[in-house]
């Protein structure tokens, strides 16, 4: 079934540069490659299209432009979001979720930190999570949308969660914060981004997940939430994120960002038809197949399953010879040996998460390819 154009199903992973993106990004490659902080013309008027951008930012998640922080991608600003207000709170504590991505696991690590279990679907337990806080917690993190089998996390009903520890602790003498952050990166293609909605003090946005810029993206930082910077310097970005900006990639992500979001609604409705699409096809060929995830809160482009005693890299590698492009979970894990921590969290055994694969559809991927693809599938998976 080899074609010379693969059928690509890892958008979660990458997603090609929309044209319109590159477009609004090319300018600042060449002609308008000025230094934003210079002072002659030329470079202030770059200063605008950077704070122009900026406020294009805020004003589709409901934000003050002074809240965005812009960043390399989102591992930077989930970096930050966590070794920002963990340094500034030295002695508090963090709880994150069992299933979040290594950017936010590996850092919260550093600090005194808790896990948040989930359900065999992925879904946090909001009263096991509420119990987790101490009057020594400062954060919580957890992910809007998991990258590997796409289950959404309730956000608001954790905001208001927390929200209710906080007016405990104001009829105490503990004045300690209490901040949450979520991780963003897959949601904003499909999931209503509204920080009031939500009820966040952090989020994270990357552009290399909606059709943006690699190494381009976006913190929000509420105005009362106490952060350090991690990187140091001339005192860009309200002096949390030093260094030049990059003006293309901070124009492309707000574009980019722009598109995701106009076109969230029609796009979630087409890529769910499509979802429904790929698993009845799965289930009709596969009947020991195991589709893992929440079938109710998940992602529309997300088809994670598990075919019992397969080995996932050698079906990877044979669907590559057959022109198709999935992945075993996380790209940014991939070359690990050790099962993945998502699946181990949602009870899968290290055979089980050996045998699972997950293919991610995008803007691209058509009925036809998600036929080609089971196709392919059937004469892979004895």
């Amino acid at each position: 079934m080899h074609r010379e154009q693969p059928i690509y199903l890892d958008f979660a992973a990458a997603t090609p540069l929309d044209k319109s993106v590159l477009a609004a990004m090319q300018p600042y490659l060449a002609d308008k490659f000025y230094n934003p902080s210079a002072i002659y013309l030329a470079a202030k008027r770059v200063r605008d299209d950077l704070e122009s951008a900026r406020r294009d930012t805020a004003q589709l998640i409901g934000a003050r432009p002074a809240e965005i922080i812009f960043t390399a991608g989102g591992t930077e600003a989930n970096n930050l979001a966590i070794r920002g207000v963990m340094n500034r709170f030295p002695d508090s504590q963090i709880i994150v979720s069992a299933v979040e991505h290594e950017s936010v696991i590996v850092p919260a690590q550093c600090y005194n930190h808790k896990f948040a279990q989930v359900d065999s679907s992925g879904r946090v337990d909001l009263v096991a999570l509420a119990d987790a806080i101490t009057e020594k917690t400062v954060m919580v993190s957890i992910m809007y949308a998991n990258n590997e089998i796409g289950t959404v996390q309730p956000i608001r009903q954790i905001a208001d969660a927390i929200n209710q520890v906080r007016l405990k602790r104001r009829k105490t003498a503990n004045r300690l914060p209490l901040y949450l952050h979520t991780d963003a990166t897959q949601a904003a293609n499909y999931l209503d981004l509204h920080i009031a909605r939500l009820g966040v003090s952090l989020i994270t946005l990357n552009g290399g997940k909606i059709y943006g810029p690699k190494q381009s993206g976006a913190l929000f930082v509420a105005k009362d939430v106490e952060l350090e910077s991690l990187i140091l310097g001339g005192g860009q970005e309200r002096g949390l994120r030093s260094g030049t900006e990059n003006m293309a990639a901070v124009i492309g992500f707000a574009a980019a960002l722009s598109i995701a979001q106009t076109a969230r609604r029609g796009e979630t409705a087409r890529l769910e038809k499509l979802q429904q699409h790929f698993f009845q096809l799965l289930t009709e060929h596969f009947p020991d197949v195991t589709i893992n995830g929440n079938q109710k809160h998940r992602l529309p482009n997300n088809v994670h399953v598990t075919f019992s005693g397969i080995d996932n890299e050698r079906l990877l590698i044979e669907l590559d010879r057959s022109g198709v492009l999935a992945a075993a979970g996380s790209a940014c894990s991939a070359s690990s040996s050790s099962p993945s921590h998502v699946l181990r969290a949602i009870g899968l055994s290290d055979e089980q998460a050996r045998s699972s694969v997950r293919f991610t559809m995008g803007r691209s991927t058509t009925s036809s390819q998600i036929n080609q693809t089971v196709r392919a599938l059937a004469g892979l998976v004895k």
